[in-house]
């Protein structure tokens, strides 16, 4: 089984958009879920494939 992401996702008019959890920066879209979920796939290559510089990420820090 392969890595799996979290992403946000919601509808507008007749597309939906949607954005890694990781990278809330960088929203992507589809006309069709599956089109969308294509398109995260595609985006977080891209994210993680040092293709696009200074990505900014979410991150989360253990306090005492």
């Amino acid at each position: 089984m392969g890595k799996r992401i979290r992403y946000v996702y919601w509808q507008h008019e007749n597309m939906w958009l949607a954005y890694l959890e990781e990278f809330p920066d960088y929203w992507t879209q589809g006309e069709t879920l599956e089109e969308l979920q294509e398109n995260l796939r595609d985006l977080y290559n891209e994210l993680t494939g040092e293709e696009i510089p200074n990505v900014r990420r979410v991150a989360e820090l253990q306090l005492s």
